[in-house]
């Protein structure tokens, strides 16, 4: 009785010991806000600036995305590796990696969207600054994401931490794709075109009299995307140095001073096999691969094939801003109703999308930037929630190892991005093939409708088949909450051992 009753004022100052003041939450999803600057910027921008701006065949184009993302994905288990491997230090095991990678990241990313003066080496030049870049934001991303598991213990705290960090990633892909959009919206509006457009499909920016070359360094449209990039680098720093000032990392509070770190082959063969883990990264691959597909040829679509070219900008920002304003509302309704059945909004983008393709009209578009910015708000939040519930499943059949966060969240953005360098590579590999040629007036009737079905159909098969996978997704509410009881009682217990054991030691003595 008398140690029940010394329980029970515990369990209060346990609760405040694990939960993270408004402040810390804000901090932290600030740090990770400028990745998604800068990815939003090259979804969005960097296919048609490889074709138009620095005049990259789409085939090379093509090379460069699939590579670059590959470069990516085959770091990500390579950053968990190291990343498990490390020990901790004053500022944590994480935070460190996090603080060395982002001076390259800024420098990488600033000559990704330069545009060399010689011709020959171009194809060499951003494919090398883009495979950096890629494999740079992965170092950063990896151990941000694995933050989540070490910043509290309670499912809430984490759930209410990965809504701030979704709604700031948001804001963060609203800011990079508005910022890029609006600064080199001049690069990409042809008023040549506007007077004539029956312009031959023929036609280059060659043929055209008075129009500068864009794939001159000293051009306007060069110098446009390099400002951009700029802004943008300058981005990045502030928001690591937000992350280090605000963010305190915790070590593992489940594991006991002598649980060894898992060896990374056996947690990558153990991770595998855990139906939870590859139920959801294969439903989400294929998610991801769709949004990534509506995204990169957004523009493309807009400004070749809907003929609105003079609004791409602000259907993007419209996009972005519908996503940004509906985190919260997904936020409380997967609360309410549950993670899975929030996945069900991912698909509302597909009958508007086919709606855009088959009746290209500037009110319909904004209509569907609308509906695509919800969805593309649902696909963001739902996995980063649904990941920390996977690793306490595994956490409560494996209590004696550590260290295996890195190799959940390297693995899975591993997936994701190699998924996403595949169907970049494809989409370019398909503009190459029905005849793409960067800066006519006119693409051929080929091209219009390759740019329709990897908007409209490609996007509408994936989603669908990622949510058919995701209905044999295990985890559910109730079982949420049994987890979470075990491991509390899991980690009083090994409290209790590590007390137990510190006694016998004082008592021998």
């Amino acid at each position: 009785m008398a140690g029940a009753a010394k329980d029970t004022p515990e369990r209060p100052a346990e609760e405040e010991e694990y939960r993270l003041s408004i402040c810390g939450k804000i901090c932290y999803a600030i740090g990770g806000a400028p990745n998604q600057v800068a990815g939003s910027a090259a979804a969005f921008f960097l296919q048609i600036y490889l074709l138009d701006i620095a005049h990259i065949t789409p085939f090379h184009a093509s090379l460069v995305l699939f590579i670059g993302k590959v470069s990516g994905a085959v770091t990500d288990p390579v950053a968990g590796f190291f990343i498990s491997k490390s020990r901790w230090t004053k500022i944590g095991r994480l935070m460190p990696w996090m603080l060395a990678c982002t001076p390259f990241t800024v420098v990488s990313y600033f000559f990704m969207w330069y545009v060399p003066p010689f011709v020959s080496g171009r194809v060499a030049w951003y494919l090398t600054f883009y495979c950096l870049f890629q494999a740079l934001t992965t170092l950063f991303q990896v151990p941000y994401s694995a933050l989540t598991m070490f910043l509290s213990t309670d499912q809430k705290e984490r759930d209410s931490a990965t809504a701030y960090r979704m709604t700031m990633e948001v804001l963060g892909t609203l800011i990079g794709a508005a910022l890029q959009g609006q600064i080199v919206a001049s690069a990409h509006v042809s008023h040549h075109c506007t007077v004539n457009s029956s312009v031959n499909t023929n036609d280059s920016w060659h043929d055209t009299h008075g129009f500068p070359d864009p794939s001159d360094p000293l051009s306007h449209q060069a110098k446009v995307y390099m400002i951009a990039a700029g802004v943008i680098g300058g981005v990045y720093l502030l928001g690591v140095v937000i992350l280090f000032l605000g963010v305190k990392e915790k070590d593992d509070p489940y594991a006991l001073n002598s649980d060894r770190a898992i060896p990374f082959c056996k947690g990558l063969g153990l991770t595998m096999k855990h139906g939870p883990y590859v139920k959801l990264t294969a439903s989400f691959l294929l998610i991801s691969t769709a949004v990534q597909l509506e995204q990169s040829n957004f523009v493309l679509f807009c400004t070749h094939a809907a003929d609105l070219r003079n609004h791409f900008q602000y259907l993007v920002v419209t996009i972005l801003v519908s996503a940004a304003v509906s985190v919260p509302f997904w936020q409380k309704f997967l609360q309410r109703f549950g993670k899975k059945c929030a996945a069900c909004g991912i698909s509302w983008m597909i009958p508007f999308a086919v709606m855009l393709v088959t009746i290209p009209n500037l009110i319909l578009a904004y209509f569907v930037a609308f509906t695509s910015g919800l969805s593309i708000a649902a696909s963001l939040l739902l996995p980063w929630s649904m990941l920390p519930d996977v690793v306490d499943n595994f956490r409560l059949q494996n209590p004696h190892g550590k260290g295996h966060e890195t190799i959940f969240y390297s693995s899975y953005v591993f997936f994701t991005k190699m998924s996403a360098g595949i169907g970049l590579g494809i989409s370019a590999a398909g503009l190459e093939f029905t005849g793409y040629k960067a800066g006519i007036c006119r693409q051929s009737s080929d091209v219009i409708l390759t740019l329709k079905i990897l908007i409209g159909a490609v996007p509408a098969i994936l989603i669908l088949a990622g949510l058919f996978i995701l209905l044999f997704y295990p985890i559910t509410e109730e079982s949420r909450k049994e987890t979470k009881l075990a491991l509390e009682e899991l980690r009083r217990s090994h409290h209790s051992t590590e007390n137990l054991d510190d006694h016998k030691e004082r008592t021998s003595v």
